[in-house]
């Protein structure tokens, strides 16, 4: 006769195990926060005093100015049109057979598996065959290359929840499709179109590799401003500048996880509202 013993793990120590893993993930990122306020000419730790000259440094500029511009250009432009082609392809892969929908998920997260590396040399060959390397579009359509699975699998994950009889329902009351997309299927998955949409502009704003194969000079972006500031000098500057980038990441967490309650609110009224 065999025993089973199935003791649960007590819930402090699932939150002391949690805690304990956030902080190994996160510590090493939160270092550059208080460096950043440092008086000192170097990075160092502890502080030798409090200062908040390097933000003015890095608002002040010319460089970093440049930098912003050119990560705000190309983060929103690839944004907008990996939103676009991902959220069609989404709803084709949607509305794929069983072993189409596998290859085609496959085939759209692909550059999420290929190492970086691969994608940015890649890339960088095609752009210079076809006149773009050193192009802001050429810079925008790797960047949306990059982001457009995340769109798919976020507009992906809100379809799961769409009442395809609201579809049927409107086509059968004489709507085209793409009137029966805008007025009734696109109100209820926008939040994981705007979810992806939020991925996808993180994800530019994030990219170094792509960029430093593929932009020009003139077209540095924050990333790459970072990396050739360490190369030439040690100053909190950098440190100043990963704590904004750091803010910018807060505050599009805070964003995906509002979308994602209303998205649940969402499908509650419907759910509640169903016969």
């Amino acid at each position: 006769m065999s025993v089973q013993y199935d003791v649960p793990w007590p819930q402090w120590a699932l939150a002391v195990f949690t805690a304990a893993m956030l902080v190994l993930l996160i510590a090493p990122a939160l270092i550059v926060i208080p460096v950043s306020f440092s008086s000192g000419s170097i990075m160092a730790f502890p502080l030798p005093g409090f200062s908040m000259q390097w933000y003015a440094e890095v608002i002040g500029s010319p460089a970093w100015q440049a930098a912003v511009i050119n990560s705000l250009l190309i983060g929103a432009a690839a944004a907008l049109l990996a939103t676009a082609l991902g959220t069609a392809g989404a709803l084709g892969i949607d509305r794929a057979g069983p072993r189409l929908r596998v290859a085609a998920l496959a085939l759209a997260v692909f550059p999420l598996v290929v190492p970086i590396i691969i994608v940015a040399l890649g890339g960088y060959l095609t752009l210079v065959r076809i006149g773009l390397n050193n192009t802001y579009w050429g810079a925008i359509v790797l960047h949306a290359m990059l982001g457009m699975p995340f769109v798919i699998i976020s507009v992906l994950s809100a379809l799961q929840a769409f009442d395809r009889t609201l579809w049927r329902a409107a086509l059968s009351l004489g709507a085209r499709p793409i009137t029966a997309f805008r007025r009734v299927m696109l109100p209820i998955v926008m939040p994981g179109v705007v979810t992806g949409a939020v991925f996808a502009f993180a994800t530019s704003l994030d990219e170094v590799v792509v960029a430093s194969f593929v932009t020009a000079p003139a077209q540095k972006t924050i990333p790459l401003q970072m990396f050739s500031g360490i190369k030439t000098n040690t100053d909190p500057n950098i440190a100043a500048a990963a704590t904004i980038l750091l803010a910018l990441s807060a505050v599009f967490l805070c964003a995906i996880e509002m979308l994602r309650r209303r998205s649940e609110r969402l499908v509650g009224k419907r759910g509640t509202e169903a016969p």
